[in-house]
């Protein structure tokens, strides 16, 4: 029985594109592609995918809170995150959310095909730049930065400010009231040291968190 890829990016190109560069090297495999959460939520149900390539930022709850879920409802599913977001941002945060690999777009196409063989092998794929933000965390997790005292929640609330974002705007788009979004956005300027909603903003730029 063939392997099977999906896809889950809400960037048509993005999807097509990397199911042909799939293909090159895996002509036999299944390859499907889906724009957003419930769809691939959908695909897990309706049948079994041996990997998914996920996007953090596609429409809908935080990308992983959907590295969580896949976890949960398969598995033996394999998850690579593949995304804009460099892996000292993200990259510890997901691995800890459960997925098997972390690979920043601007990598070259023949990393993400040696991170697919090597998932798909029942490893576990980390750049260098990751392993060496890992092994930085691991060998003194009391002196990392601010942000990684943040949980995801609240990281997710600071990038979206960050972003320009409005509370009522975050609250319709996590699907959360007003209230609980003041709430994480005081606990945030809390745990770094900040006093204002500017002041998150102007952290976020200045570390790159938008």
């Amino acid at each position: 029985m063939p392997r099977r890829i999906l896809i889950a990016d809400d960037h048509f190109a993005v999807r097509e594109g990397v199911q042909a560069l799939l293909r090159d090297t895996w002509p036999n495999y299944d390859y499907g592609g889906v724009p957003n959460q419930p769809a691939l939520m959908a695909a897990l149900t309706a049948s079994h995918w041996d990997l998914v390539l996920l996007d953090l930022t596609m429409p809908g709850r935080s990308g992983l809170e959907a590295v969580r879920e896949i976890k949960d409802l398969s598995p033996s599913t394999a998850v690579l995150v593949y995304t804009m977001h460099p892996e000292d941002q993200l990259g510890v945060r997901a691995l800890r959310s459960g997925a098997d690999g972390f690979l920043n777009k601007e990598r070259a196409p023949e990393e993400l095909v040696s991170a697919v063989r090597r998932i798909l092998e029942g490893k576990r794929y980390i750049s260098d730049t990751l392993a060496d933000r890992m092994a930085q965390f691991l060998a003194q997790p009391e002196t990392g930065t601010a942000v990684d005292l943040l949980s995801d929640r609240e990281y997710q609330i600071l990038k979206l400010l960050g972003s320009g974002h409005s509370p009522t705007d975050i609250a319709d788009q996590l699907h959360l009231s007003v209230k609980t979004v003041s709430t994480y956005r005081a606990r945030v300027l809390e745990k770094l040291n900040l006093q204002t909603t500017a002041d998150l903003i102007r952290y976020a730029i200045e570390n790159k968190i938008t």
